[in-house]
C-alpha cells in the first residue's frame, strides 16, 4: 500500500482508525480488515524489526480463524492471503468449495466478495473462477 504516510505515527493512526470503523460497521467489515492488513504490512515494513507488537483482533472481529474459514461453505466464497518474506501478495477471493485454497483464509458474503474484486489488490482464483457466479467475469 504504497499511497501510506512513510513515518509510523500516521499509519499508526489510520490502523486505530480502521480498527473502529471495522467494529461499527459489520457490512464492510471483511473490506476493512483487508485493508487493515495493507497498512500492518506497511507498517511492520516502516518500523524497526524489534517493535513489532502481536496482531489484535478488533473490539467484536467476529472473523474465524483460518481453521474454520474452510469449514464454513455457507457464506459461499473466501478470501486467502498470502505472505511471502517481501510483504503480502494480492489476496485471492475463492468459492468456498475451491480445492486450492491454502494457508490464511476468511469467510465472505457475497457482496463482500464482490466489493473486495474491484480492489487491485485482491484477484480471483484462475481455478474456481468466483467471479463468474458474482456478474464480474471479464469479456
Amino acid at each position: 500500500m504504497s499511497d501510506l504516510p512513510p513515518d509510523p505515527p500516521r499509519p499508526r493512526a489510520i490502523l486505530a482508525h480502521l480498527d473502529r470503523q471495522i467494529t461499527d460497521n459489520d457490512t464492510v467489515g471483511t473490506y476493512l480488515r483487508i485493508r487493515r492488513n495493507a497498512v500492518h504490512n506497511a507498517l511492520a515494513q516502516a518500523d524497526p524489526p524489534t517493535r513489532q507488537r502481536p496482531v489484535r483482533r478488533a473490539k467484536g472481529s467476529r472473523g474465524p480463524g483460518p481453521a474454520a474459514a474452510h469449514s464454513s461453505a455457507a457464506t459461499g466464497y473466501v478470501v486467502q492471503h498470502k505472505r511471502t518474506p517481501n510483504g503480502h501478495e494480492p489476496a485471492i477471493i475463492h468459492l468456498a468449495t475451491c480445492v486450492v485454497i491454502s494457508g490464511a483464509s476468511e469467510p465472505v458474503r457475497a457482496n463482500e466478495a464482490r466489493a473486495a474484486l474491484t480492489e487491485p489488490t485482491i484477484e480471483p482464483c484462475t481455478a474456481c473462477r468466483p467471479d463468474t457466479p458474482l456478474g464480474m467475469e471479464e469479456a
